[in-house]
């Protein structure tokens, strides 16, 4: 069973920084695509940033590009979201998700950790 655990999210103010975190098992972490998506009040849950499981492909959506940071901590089979210059639009729940490469979908999820930033 695939289990994500988020960690760091936090109150801040625009133009701050966060990093989020999320831990998983070495199975997963060596065998999945990671991604975060964050969702809104009032909108869809939206892909934020994802990294292949060798860390060698990365991709960002265009909101987030040069100031977001996504890696891979492979002693702490970690996936984590660095995420500078925070806007107020940048408030949401932000979920760490893996992907079933067979499926072809992001069937794994976290349970999501609160990040606001106040203007």
């Amino acid at each position: 069973q695939v289990q994500l655990v988020e960690s760091g999210g936090g109150l801040v103010q625009a133009g701050g920084s966060l990093r989020l975190s999320c831990a998983t098992s070495k199975a997963t972490f060596s065998s999945h695509a990671m991604g975060w998506f964050r969702q809104a009040p009032g909108r869809e849950r939206e892909w934020v940033a994802s990294i292949n499981w060798s860390g060698g492909s990365i991709y960002y959506e265009d909101s987030v590009k040069g100031r977001f940071t996504i890696s891979r901590d492979v002693a702490k089979n970690t996936v984590s979201l660095q995420m500078n210059s925070l806007k107020p639009d940048d408030t949401a729940v932000y979920y760490c998700a893996a992907h079933d490469s067979e499926r072809d979908s992001w069937d794994y999820w976290g349970q999501g950790t609160q990040v606001t930033v106040s203007s």
